[in-house]
């Protein structure tokens, strides 16, 4: 498995700070680049360690590890050749519902410092196993967000509220425990807005002491909470260049058009299995 560089070994150099700074652009986004952010104000509040935990170090967290190592690469959602700085900029509008920055900020490049170092020790065109979200099994039927509202309220509520609405840190700055839904969340061009990353991303990491190795929730749970969480009202952002080919479409894309005649609502929801035999028969 991959293991993160220690902190403690970022050189004192000029390409040093440069990288601490971009720790901390990771950790507290929204000091930075918030609503009331010090440098500028083009996001929602959110930090990026709300979704890259550990400031993106922590195994199975939708961490760093591989960024390096695989950028540039082609991506069928825009259909182009992507940069650190494109991804960086896609998260920032997405996630944190914000602007682009610009690419040649000194924001920008202390991102891409920072995302650098993360994955300096992984090969060229490596993909570590315990980067990213791991992918959970099918269920057989499609995920329920009714089941998933009752667990939620079991293993949630007490760091993310009763409704979803986050909590947040002393500072009033940022969010201790994310928001999961209205205008302070993630809109619906995230990846998380995808069915099966929210549904890994919950059963390595939720609740909050849950690890890869040692989880708290089964499958079958992670998949309804995820369910119950990308059905709640949250921003909605138009991207219109997305998926020039629609025939590359992931199976959970939550919104059409598609390739297939499968319906919106199974495209988000599910079952998935037959979407994917469906396409593997083309």
């Amino acid at each position: 498995l991959w293991h993160p560089p220690d902190s403690t070994r970022i050189p004192d150099t000029p390409e040093g700070d440069l990288i601490r700074y971009g720790r901390e652009l990771v950790a507290h986004t929204a000091i930075f680049l918030g609503p009331r952010g010090k440098v500028m104000s083009i996001s929602n509040g959110m930090n990026c360690q709300n979704c890259h935990l550990k400031a993106g170090k922590k195994l199975y967290g939708n961490n760093y590890a591989g960024v390096a190592a695989t950028y540039p690469k082609f991506r069928a959602r825009s259909g182009s050749i992507e940069t650190i700085e494109k991804r960086v900029n896609d998260c920032i509008e997405r996630s944190l519902n914000g602007k682009k920055l610009p690419e040649n900020s000194t924001e920008m490049q202390a991102f891409v410092a920072y995302i650098k170092w993360v994955g300096s020790e992984v090969k060229k065109g490596d993909y570590p196993g315990s980067a990213g979200i791991p992918d959970l099994p099918f269920l057989n039927r499609a995920a329920d967000p009714i089941r998933g509202k009752k667990i939620y309220r079991i293993h949630c509520t007490r760091c993310h509220g009763t409704n979803g609405e986050g909590l947040r840190e002393g500072n009033s700055l940022e969010w201790k425990y994310p928001p999961l839904n209205n205008e302070n969340s993630y809109n619906n061009g995230a990846g998380l807005f995808r069915l099966s990353r929210f549904a890994g991303y919950v059963k390595a990491n939720m609740p909050y002491g849950a690890t890869y190795e040692n989880p708290t929730l089964t499958d079958e749970e992670a998949w309804d909470i995820a369910a119950y969480i990308n059905s709640l009202p949250r921003p909605r952002k138009e991207f219109p260049t997305d998926w020039p080919d629609i025939s590359k479409k992931p199976f959970d894309h939550p919104s059409g058009p598609y390739s297939d005649t499968f319906s919106e609502q199974q495209h988000k929801y599910g079952p998935f299995a037959p979407i994917v035999e469906s396409r593997k028969k083309k």
